[in-house]
């Protein structure tokens, strides 16, 4: 999730969750139950972009329709998307975030933390934005439910995204952020 440093940070903009780029009109928005079916057409093809080729799974809609409905209680999703009202709009990324309640102890309280996961921007919009906004949207909702902190496991290729944004190592393969705590990009 490369970003491109001269594009406008669409957290830095009077509506975080709307901007431009390229002439493009773009925004990022919480996904619902009638996201589902673009979310699976825009997970398949974020997976054949990276495959290069298309990748023969005809169950697959349902299979992520099931996932959806035993994930959705526990998960907030968000997905990103190119057009207008008028127009109508295009999924281009999506990122969702599992929340954790801590299990209380003698002498300390429930925390809550956030399991950030199956981030996913088509190329082509990669460097336009997206992948902070919809970064931004996810600490946004972390900083408001009070999370203690949030987590993830990059891949290889997203893990430099993340550090640029204040995520430090945990361990081997996971990296952790305190919402709380203001950084620079």
């Amino acid at each position: 999730m490369a970003e491109n440093p001269s594009i406008p940070d669409p957290s830095a903009t009077t509506d975080p969750t709307t901007w431009e780029s390229g002439g493009r009109r773009l925004r990022v928005r919480v996904a619902d139950e009638r996201d589902v079916a673009a979310l699976a057409a825009l997970r398949r093809q974020w997976l054949e972009e990276r495959a290069g080729r298309p990748v023969p799974d005809p169950g697959f809609e349902e299979s992520f329709a099931q996932w959806w409905r035993v994930e959705q209680p526990r998960r907030a999703f968000w997905v990103a998307e190119v057009g207008s009202e008028r127009a109508g709009h295009t999924p281009v990324g999506s990122i969702n975030v599992v929340e954790t309640v801590h299990m209380p102890r003698p002498g300390g309280r429930t925390a809550r933390a956030g399991q950030v996961g199956n981030a996913f921007v088509l190329s082509s919009f990669a460097e336009a934005g997206v992948p902070r906004a919809l970064l931004s949207a996810v600490i946004t909702h972390a900083r408001d439910r009070a999370y203690r902190r949030l987590i993830l496991a990059p891949t290889a290729g997203s893990a430099a995204f993340y550090r640029r944004a204040g995520f430090t190592p945990a361990g081997e393969s996971l990296l952790v952020l305190d919402p709380h705590v203001v950084l620079g990009d």
